[in-house]
């Protein structure tokens, strides 16, 4: 039978407690060491799963230490867990095993030595290569718009079991959220994005494009999620896991059934009534916000054509008249990478997202 399920970041906290902190106490003592799950994974959001069982999930854990520390005692810990970590933890087992071409990695049952999953690294080097910055650091409006919202969520959840480096708390502190005027720029941009396309779920019907319709309105709806998100001061994850954060909004009681009837409708007209709908009650959720003076957010006709919209500019325009820095109020509304790039493997590669952004927003 397979073990009871435990989250992710339940088990990585037994594994430091009932495992590797005991270890180190042992053969290391007196060790500064800083112990965290964080980084990609279901599990760091708090998403997972018995279904996340099945590979790159387990008994792991990241484990910083100084870059010193690192050079002397680095391959020794890792050896000295290979050979003295338990075989399982809460019943699974500590022997993770790289399998296919990308690594992918499975719990198998160990037979001595355990290919453990606990990362031992520099805190800096690790943070820098995660998020294209270290955030013990200035970090600028650059790191800002040039790190995608998933890996911004990445560092800032999971969890710190033990800090005794004393800066990763701090740094996750100072990425817990974007400055003032970086979030009402991100919130202009996000409503810009609305305002472009919300005419076209009527416009793509009238011509007898109902699936161009649905389409569009299956865009328009991920970009509300996003948008609600964002006013509640959440990370949006990418897409597997954009409606499970979502849906734990307070906003999603009343949000997701107008949506997903939305997504529903069979005819445009009904289409573009769910969708009118929704975007009033996100614009009652800005207005309730307070972040600019109220904004009328009832939906109306496109211009002299039948198509009902929320006229989303209205309030990107608001939000940018409250942004005190001048060189983010000049800024295109197209915001950060993540608004306006949506390939995969482009956000996955930190480097190129730095390279792009530093192009489109050169430094002042």
């Amino acid at each position: 039978m397979p073990p009871a399920f435990v989250s992710g970041v339940e088990l990585s906290s037994r594994l430091y407690g009932e495992a590797v902190h005991p270890l180190l106490s042992r053969y290391f003592p007196g060790l500064a060491h800083t112990a965290a799950l964080i980084g990609p994974g279901s599990e760091v959001l708090g998403f997972d799963t018995v279904r996340s069982t099945d590979h790159d999930w387990g008994p792991r854990l990241h484990l910083f230490l100084r870059p010193d520390d690192l050079a002397e005692h680095g391959a020794r810990i890792s050896d000295m867990l290979a050979e003295r970590l338990p075989a399982t933890i809460a019943g699974y087992s500590t022997n993770m095993v790289p399998t296919g071409e990308q690594g992918t990695r499975h719990m198998r049952p160990a037979l001595g030595r355990v290919q453990h999953g606990v990362v031992i690294a520099e805190l800096g080097s690790w943070l820098t290569a995660h998020l294209g910055f270290d955030p013990r650091d200035e970090i600028t409006t650059l790191d800002w718009l040039a790190t995608p919202t998933q890996v911004l969520a990445e560092a800032t959840a999971g969890a710190v079991f033990h800090d005794g480096l004393a800066q990763l708390r701090a740094a996750r502190r100072r990425l817990a959220w974007y400055p003032d005027d970086v979030w009402r720029y991100l919130l202009a941009c996000q409503w810009q994005r609305l305002s472009q396309e919300e005419p076209f779920v009527g416009r793509c019907g009238d011509v007898g494009d109902e699936l161009g319709s649905a389409i569009i309105a299956a865009r328009l709806a991920r970009d509300l999620m996003r948008l609600c998100l964002l006013l509640g001061r959440v990370y949006p994850p990418y897409g597997k896991w954009l409606g499970s954060a979502f849906a734990r909004l307070p906003c999603a009681a009343r949000l997701a059934p107008v949506l997903t009837a939305g997504m529903a409708a069979t005819g445009w007209h009904e289409r573009e009534l769910h969708m009118a709908t929704a975007y009033e009650t996100v614009a009652a959720l800005h207005n309730e916000s307070g972040l600019t003076e109220p904004v009328d957010p009832r939906s109306r006709s496109f211009h002299d054509r039948p198509y009902r919209v929320l006229h989303a500019e209205r309030f990107a325009a608001a939000l940018i008249a409250t942004i005190h820095d001048p060189a983010l109020r000049d800024l295109p509304l197209t915001g950060a990478i993540d608004q306006f790039v949506d390939s995969t493997d482009a956000l996955g590669a930190r480097a190129f997202t730095r390279r792009f952004a530093q192009v489109v927003f050169p430094p002042a």
